[in-house]
């Protein structure tokens, strides 16, 4: 009975044993890295009249920075802003708040700078501009290579609107 056994495990394995090799894809993964890599990082110059007091930026600023995507996205979003992009998919908010702190913030990361406080501590002392503020949340990349921070402009996360709207947000007064 081991004997039998043991020629019906053989040949039982000699059948899985075939050469696949021909039907394995083998994707040319070089060409699919050069698709995934960011574009180099990018200065870009603040648009006139991004920083406004206007409520409505500010609060789709809010919005962008509270919530992660359109999906699980908490409340309705405010006028001007859609929880779809325009060809249907759900939209990525910043979820910033997973990696900074400000007034009103639930759950607030600590990787990143606390920005409590951030229009009296930097814009107001001279210490940041709102162009420098606008520039980070575009593409950290041009101060800070290293960075964690998402791409945003750059990577088309966001559109201008967007980015001045959060920039709007971050440095209104709370």
């Amino acid at each position: 009975m081991v004997k039998n056994l043991s020629v019906s495990l053989l040949l039982g394995c000699s059948l899985f044993a075939a050469d696949y090799s021909s039907i394995i894809e083998h994707p040319d993964a070089s060409e699919i890295i050069k698709k995934d890599l960011l574009a180099p990082a990018k200065v870009y110059t603040m648009p006139a009249g991004c920083i406004t007091t206007d409520a409505a930026a500010i609060a789709r600023g809010d919005y962008i920075f509270h919530n992660l995507n359109g999906e699980k996205a908490k409340a309705d979003a405010p006028a001007g802003l859609s929880k779809k992009n325009s060809n249907g998919s759900t939209k990525q908010f910043g979820n910033c708040v997973a990696c900074h702190n400000i007034e009103g913030a639930k759950g607030a990361g600590n990787i990143g700078p606390d920005l409590h406080g951030y229009k009296q501590n930097f814009i107001d002392s001279g210490a940041r501009t709102t162009q420098f503020v606008y520039q980070k949340i575009a593409d950290a990349r041009i101060d800070n290579p290293d960075t964690h921070m998402t791409i945003n402009l750059t990577t088309k996360l966001f559109n201008e609107r967007e980015i001045c709207d959060i920039a709007s947000y971050i440095v209104s007064p709370k």
